[in-house]
């Protein structure tokens, strides 16, 4: 059996952390690819997220150019962690 060692998804909060009015997305601030070569990106609130082209599941093919990429740069992209970080305070609240 082969042992899978993953990076932590969690970096060091920005200080222009900025979640969008929904909370659940912030914004992109930089990309770098792991260990196999899949692209990660690096989100304002400190989380990290792959996101792979692999078509029919993950069709990113904007992922694969270097332009493209550089455009994605500070757009808003939803942070699953964040949102079940939420998720969980919200049932506690109850």
């Amino acid at each position: 059996m082969r042992k899978i060692n993953e990076r932590a998804s969690l970096t060091n909060a920005s200080l222009d952390c900025d979640p969008s009015p929904d909370k659940r997305a912030v914004r992109i601030v930089d990309f770098r690819q792991d260990d196999d070569g899949d692209w990660v990106a690096v989100l304002s609130c400190g989380h990290t997220q792959h996101v792979r082209h692999r078509p029919p599941w993950q069709n990113r093919p904007w992922v694969l150019d270097p332009e493209q990429r550089q455009v994605r740069l500070g757009s808003l992209f939803p942070c699953g962690w964040c949102a079940m970080d939420r998720s969980h305070d919200e049932s506690k609240e109850v």
